[in-house]
């Protein structure tokens, strides 16, 4: 189950990455929230895969 949250907190921090202005580019705030969301991604599959350990 922390395998499949974790691979829907990864792709969600992709979206939130790729979804950058044309002219302004990342703003601030979507880099800050990509990065959470990246290491909420790693933290769930690692703990995943401790558990399966």
């Amino acid at each position: 189950m922390l395998l499949i949250v974790g691979g829907f907190l990864l792709g969600g921090a992709y979206s939130i990455w790729k979804a950058d202005s044309e002219t302004k580019g990342r703003t601030g705030p979507q880099v800050a929230f990509a990065v959470l969301l990246l290491v909420a991604a790693v933290l769930a599959t690692v703990s995943g895969v401790l558990r399966l350990v």
